[in-house]
């Protein structure tokens, strides 16, 4: 096995939060996806009280790639360890420490520390590794930042909802119309566009055009990760104006007689935008209810032409 040479990086950020919570959001992996912008899923693998195995899938240059790590949290010490144990092609090993140190009650220093190798400690892979590094580190230094110091809002801003539908039909049919969203178009009246990539298997980017019920016409970009034959997740990389982030999933589980199909959705709104977009004197709670309804009612749409389409095939 080579040796390989190690290179450090640090990136910081002032954050005008108390420490705790600045922790808390690097703490919880689980809601990464929602908050980073780089990141696209992460799964548990396995998790104690102070450690956790994770597969994270994340863009870096502009590429999803997808590893397994190993983290240990400290919440006395304010502080996180990771460590990839299967690294992605050009990084040879990858890890590091998130550090945050109170400045006063109620604001503290953030510190993200890496150290990586690169296969074969090739000069274009260091540069590759070194650029995304930099590029997701202040992503993500800016993204807790920007939650750290609305932490009191975030209950209101950010919030979940799911559409359940119950099908007397086989999993696997239902899980194919879910899979070829390629063929959205033509089955699904709401998408009047939907152009899908899949160079690696089971990493989709998709980009689709949704027109609404006034006449308008919403665009968004996402990355969806398929886990066959009941699952798949993704997130909206470009999302309408008045959100700064959507994940979502699609289940499929069995029931008597059929599968139960059910879609859910993680949204955080953008306050500044509610009255431009929706009116003046327009507040969170109604977009909120506008953003429910308009995504409860696509899904919903979805999930009913699927149920026909797959109970067909069974019949």
């Amino acid at each position: 096995m080579s040796v390989t040479t190690p290179h450090r990086t640090l990136h910081s950020i002032a954050v005008a939060a108390p420490a705790e919570v600045v922790y808390g959001i690097v703490a919880d992996v689980t809601k990464w996806p929602q908050y980073f912008a780089p990141n696209v899923h992460v799964e548990h693998l396995e998790r104690d009280e102070g450690s956790e195995r994770i597969h994270i899938w994340a863009f870096a240059n502009g590429a999803v790639k997808n590893w397994v790590s190993r983290r240990t949290l400290d919440p006395a010490g304010l502080r996180v360890d990771f460590r990839q144990e299967v690294s992605a092609p050009p990084v040879a090993a990858m890890g590091g420490t998130w550090v945050v140190s109170p400045v006063d009650a109620n604001s503290s220093l953030l510190e993200l520390h890496h150290d990586f190798s690169a296969v074969d400690d090739d000069p274009a892979g260091v540069e590759w590794i070194t650029a995304a590094v930099d590029r997701n580190s202040a992503a993500e230094l800016n993204n807790i930042k920007e939650l750290a110091e609305q932490y009191r809002e975030l209950d209101e801003l950010v919030f979940s909802f799911e559409d359940t539908v119950e099908m007397a039909a086989d999993g696997a049919d239902v899980f194919a119309f879910l899979d070829r969203a390629d063929l959205w178009p033509e089955r699904l009246p709401h998408v009047a566009r939907l152009d899908l990539t899949e160079d690696e298997p089971g990493v989709q980017i998709m980009a689709m055009d949704t027109s609404a019920r006034d006449g308008s016409t919403h665009t968004t970009e996402s990355v969806r990760i398929v886990f066959e034959p009941d699952r798949i997740v993704y997130k909206q990389t470009t999302v309408p104006g008045l959100m700064t982030a959507h994940t979502g999933a699609w289940t499929i589980r069995p029931v008597a007689g059929g599968v139960a199909v059910t879609s859910r959705h993680t949204v955080t709104l953008k306050p500044s935008a509610v009255e431009p977009i929706l009116g003046a004197g327009k507040t969170v709670a109604d977009a909120r209810e506008y953003v429910h309804k308009a995504l409860s009612t696509n899904s919903t749409n979805t999930l009913k032409l699927a149920k026909a389409h797959a109970e067909a095939l069974r019949g």
